[in-house]
């Protein structure tokens, strides 16, 4: 199982989820697409447990941070720590807690992060809406930025700064009536850093967590 598996994240890394077939997955692994189906029933269970492969090795590397006194600030190192493997594996996030019957590491990173909630002055619902914003915030962000460039870009035509500064002036010629807030921030969008933008949107959501819970 390790190997599929092994294999299947390989396969998932070069081309995404449309690569990963078991005709292409037995050809990697030298036997017959029947063999596959000693492992697992269907593509969507295979997807599964290659996510669950590789949030074993998040979950590995967040448990070997020390617990601090703020939980908030462990929420953070917990947040950056699967950001990085989102971003670096952009497929992870489209299945991630899908199905957490078969991803258990999935779910331990899940338990991981609402323990830390459980040290703060909060009610059920909102540890859950707590621990349901941070992901979403993290995985939506390492979505994001781990999307692939425009062709353009890719091509080497044009700098990721020059493609950015294209809308930025079309955004400055805009009516400032109409469209007070781009106009703004035009400026601002124009040569951003992504992971700047991540880290404010992560911190937005911890210091509203942390006037909730009162700490």
């Amino acid at each position: 199982m390790e190997s599929v598996l092994t294999e299947a994240v390989a396969l998932l890394d070069e081309a995404g989820a449309s690569a990963l077939t078991f005709r292409a997955l037995a050809k990697r692994l030298g036997g017959g697409v029947a063999s596959i189906y000693w492992y697992v029933a269907s593509k969507d269970e295979l997807l599964d447990r290659a996510t669950d492969h590789v949030m074993g090795a998040v979950l590995a590397e967040i448990e070997k941070f020390p617990p601090g006194e703020d939980p908030v600030d462990d929420l953070r190192l917990m947040a950056m720590t699967l950001f990085d493997a989102v971003v670096e594996r952009p497929w992870l996030g489209a299945y991630f807690m899908r199905n957490t019957d078969v991803q258990s590491n999935s779910l331990r990173l899940y338990e991981k992060l609402g323990r830390q909630t459980l040290r703060l002055n909060l009610d059920a619902r909102q540890r859950f809406h707590a621990v349901s914003a941070i992901f979403g915030v993290v995985v939506g962000s390492a979505i994001d930025l781990g999307q692939e460039l425009p062709q353009e870009v890719l091509d080497g035509v044009v700098g990721r700064e020059d493609y950015l500064s294209r809308f930025a002036r079309s955004w400055r010629e805009l009516d400032p009536e109409e469209f007070p807030f781009v106009h703004e921030i035009a400026d601002e969008f124009d040569g951003h850093d992504d992971l700047d933008q991540f880290r404010s949107a992560l911190e937005l959501t911890l210091a509203g967590l942390r006037l909730q819970a009162g700490a």
